[in-house]
Parts: structure tokens; sequence; C-alpha cells
């Protein structure tokens, strides 16, 4: 096989978002029917080496099976914002993050507002989107500087979509790679935590702007809406409780959020007032403001920020990911049993010689695909499954993987102006790409990070995690048992 017919299908994707970006919104619909499009490029290309449909689809199936605990969890993570907003989980949380913000240091309590927001709702254009555009609205009536309010704001949102269980990219990060949920997060805490510290130290120092800091309250109506349709007590951060409990006890993720659910909607019917209809339906299809109907307040008389945060979540939330996951998946299946994969890595890695090699190699694609693609699970998806036989030869465990592509799609999309990412995040925070991207030190503090470690680790043994070396073999009868060649013994001769 030629490179450029192993090339072919990624080649095929490439182009084809190009066309659908300037011809048309890079819709959920488009973007599978581009996947899907790819796919039947990489089936034709497996067709011609003799592998035909059933190949294809054995091992489509194989990759699901692999990670169908992941996608378990994804269902889980619908269920739980519909259910955790029925019950007041979020809007208390909401309520909290925006009476809380210190005009005196306005810029990093931007920060740490947004984080707290987007860990606990796993997305980042949501929390810029309500949290975000109240405190720029402060940072307004404040005389605050604007660019380093909107980097604090878009730092804090991708630091829980980096780091939040319930991101949607934190999953698909993890799936890309093959790596268990919670040890993705945990390893990630080598990158993030630096990050999040010099984050602190520069929001702290911009915090203190010139001029006298008056109160203003720019979230006020939604701070009143909230008021009126949730009763915003401390018990409705029981189903938050029984999460963290779930991860100190080690009970499967998804077992765990289905019992947060189940909590929240017993809070939702009979400590919020709602219908059981209505916990059903924000458990199944997600919470809509109509519902307000059901505890007395009419749900016109409720602003647009009410609408826009609280109308999410539900199983079907899910859909469209699972639909993306399985195309992807069609997609690497085909370039798997064609061949195209092993050239296309072999030819990738063959001037990697060393473990800084391997993961500015896997960040280098990352940041390449997204700034090309705009579409952070498909890069994950698609370098992920590149990727992970690499990292296994070289004995790194899956978790470093699965952080490189944290550090080199998530956090650095917003980076760049023209992905979908930056251009919201512009639209809604009111400042231009260029103007913010020096403020979000979250961003680009991450890839800095795991750059450093890889190139230490070496001499440090510090911030990379080793595979756990294969169980010996039962000795043959009369023979040694083998006992050389493990990964970990590999990575250390490195």
């Amino acid at each position: 096989m030629t490179l450029f017919a192993a090339a072919l299908p990624i080649l095929a994707m490439v182009v084809l978002l190009g066309v659908a970006a300037v011809v048309a919104r890079l819709t959920a619909d488009v973007l599978v029917a581009v996947l899907l499009a790819s796919a039947a490029v990489a089936g034709a290309v497996a067709r011609r080496k003799g592998r035909g449909w059933e190949a294809i689809q054995r091992s489509t199936g194989e990759k699901i099976a692999a990670v169908l605990p992941a996608l378990l969890i994804l269902l889980a993570i619908g269920m739980l914002i519909g259910t955790w907003v029925l019950s007041g989980s979020i809007p208390f949380l909401v309520y909290w993050g925006v009476r809380l913000v210190d005009p005196r240091f306005l810029v990093l309590t931007s920060f740490l507002a947004t984080a707290a927001m987007s860990l606990a709702t796993g997305t980042s254009w949501g929390s810029a989107g309500t949290v975000g555009v109240a405190l720029m609205g402060t940072a307004a009536a404040l005389g605050a500087p604007l660019a380093a309010t909107a980097g604090a704001i878009v730092s804090g949102a991708y630091l829980g979509d980096k780091m939040s269980p319930l991101s949607d990219s934190t999953n698909i990060c993890a799936i890309g790679a093959g790596a268990p949920l919670y040890a993705h997060i945990r390893h990630m805490l080598y990158t993030a935590g630096p990050s999040f510290v010099l984050a602190v130290g520069v929001y702290s120092l911009a915090s203190r702007f010139p001029g006298e800091a008056t109160e203003a309250n720019a979230g006020g109506v939604l701070l009143d809406d909230l008021e009126r349709v949730f009763s915003l007590h401390w018990i409705v951060l029981a189903p938050i409780a029984v999460v963290l409990w779930g991860i100190v006890r080690k009970v499967p993720p998804a077992l765990a959020m289905t019992a947060s659910s189940l909590v929240a909607c017993v809070l939702g019917v009979f400590w919020q007032g709602f219908r059981g209809l209505d916990a059903l339906a924000s458990a199944v299809s997600g919470f809509r403001p109509s519902m307000t109907g059901g505890v007395g307040v009419d749900p016109a008389s409720l602003g647009p920020a009410f609408a826009a945060l609280v109308a999410r979540g539900g199983l079907y939330s899910m859909a469209t990911t699972l639909i993306v996951v399985i195309a992807a998946f069609l997609l690497a299946a085909a370039m798997d049993v064609s061949g195209a994969l092993d050239l296309l890595i072999r030819r990738l890695l063959s001037t990697v010689r060393s473990v800084f090699g391997l993961i500015a190699a896997t960040m280098a694609a990352g940041a390449a695909t997204i700034g090309l693609t705009s579409h952070g699970g498909v890069t994950a998806l698609v370098i992920g499954g590149l990727f992970q036989r690499s990292y296994d030869e070289r004995g790194l465990a899956r978790v470093n993987l699965s952080r490189s592509l944290e550090d080199s799609v998530t956090i650095v999309e917003p980076l760049m102006p023209w992905t979908v990412s930056a251009v919201f995040m512009a639209a809604t925070l009111g400042v231009p790409t260029v103007s913010y991207a020096p403020w979000a030190v979250f961003c680009y503090g991450g890839p800095i990070a795991s750059l450093a470690l890889a190139a230490l680790y070496r001499r440090s043994r510090f911030g990379l995690r080793e595979a756990a070396p294969p169980l010996p073999r039962p000795p043959a009868s009369g023979g040694a048992q083998e006992t050389t060649g493990s990964p970990a013994r590999r990575l250390r001769s490195q």
C-alpha cells in the first residue's frame, strides 16, 4: 500500500469537513455524514486489499465492545445532567458562583467561578454562555480589563471541560486512548495542577486593576429566576455527594451516576415540587423550561439566561455523540483491517526515538487535526486510535496518551481563531480570540507542562505512568520462566 492510499480516508475527511464549513454550518448531521463518507473511502481501500464488509463489521464491533463501559458512562452523564437541573443541584452551584464574585478580584474570581461551574456541569460552552456572560457584564460595569476577564473565563470553562467526569471531551479522550475514565482524570492532575497554579497567580495580579470597584449585579435577572423556580438549600448537593462517594469507593462510574440521578429525581419531586413525569422526562429527554409550570412559575416570565442554563441533559442528548463514536469507529476499523493504520503509524513514528518524541508527536498530530476539523471528539478518536499501539510498545500506560490528547486538543482549540469553539467564545464574550488568547493561561499552560514532564522524565521519573507488566506465563515443564522484556523495563532502558 502506498502512503497516499493509506492517508486517503483522512485526507477525504479533512477536505469534506473544510467544504462543509465553507458551504454550510458544521452541524452534527453534517459531521456524521462526513465521517460515514470517509469510512466509505476507507472501505474502498480495504476492499482493494482484499478485506470485505464482514472484516470491517467485526473490527467495529470489537472496538465498540472495548469501550462499552465508557459509552454507558456517556449515557449516564446525560441522565445525570437533566436530573441535577431538576433537583436544583446545578442551579445552586450557578447561583452561589455568581453571588460570591468579589469585585476587587474580578478576574481571579471569574476564573474560579467558571471553573467551578464547568467542573460541576462538564460543559465549557454552557459555563461561558451563562456564568461567563454575567461575569463579562460585571467586568464592563466595573471597568475591569475585558480581555483578561474573557481569558480567565475561557481558562475556567476549559478546566472543567478537561477535568470533569461529566464532560464529553473527557470521556471521548479516555475512549480514544482506551484508558479508564477516573485514571485518566487523576493522571491529568500532573499538568492541570501546575497550569491551575500559574493561572491563579497571573489572575491574582491582573485582578488588581486601577479604579474603585463598585457593586454590580449583571446576573441579577438570572439569580431572581433561579430563586423563583428552585429551593436553593444545601440539601440539593446530595446528588453531587453521591457521585463523590462513588469515586472514593471506586464504584463503577455508570452505577454511581445512575444512583445520583435517582437521588436527584427524588429531590426534584419531593423537595422542589416537580411532577413525577417531569422527573422521568428530565432523565430521558432533559429538563425543559416548560416544566416550571409544575411549580407555579410561568415559563414565559423567565429570562433567556435561565432557559440557556436549564434546557439540557437527558439520555437523548448523548445520542449524537454515540452516533459520532460509531461512525468514527467504522472509519478506524476500515483503516485497521486494510493495514492503513499500521503504515501511517510506522511512517509517523519513524523519526521518534524517545518518550518525549512520542508525546510531542501525539500533541502535534492532535493540535494539527483539531485545527483542521474543529471537532475534538473526532480528533481524539482518530489520533487515539493511531497512537495506542505505539504507547503499548514503549511500555507507557494509555493514560499518558489520553492526557496528551486533552492537552493538545481539548484546551488548545479555543486558542485557534478559526475553530468553532474560538468563534463561539469570541461571540459569546464579546472579545476577539487574539485578545483573550494571551490571558487564557490554563489553555496554553497544559501543553507546556505536558511537554516539560516528557522532556524531564528520563531523569526525574515523574509525571508519566508506565504500563503494568504482563503477568508471567506459567513455566513450561523443566524450563525457566520468562522474566525479561517487560514494557516497563524497555521504557527504563530508553
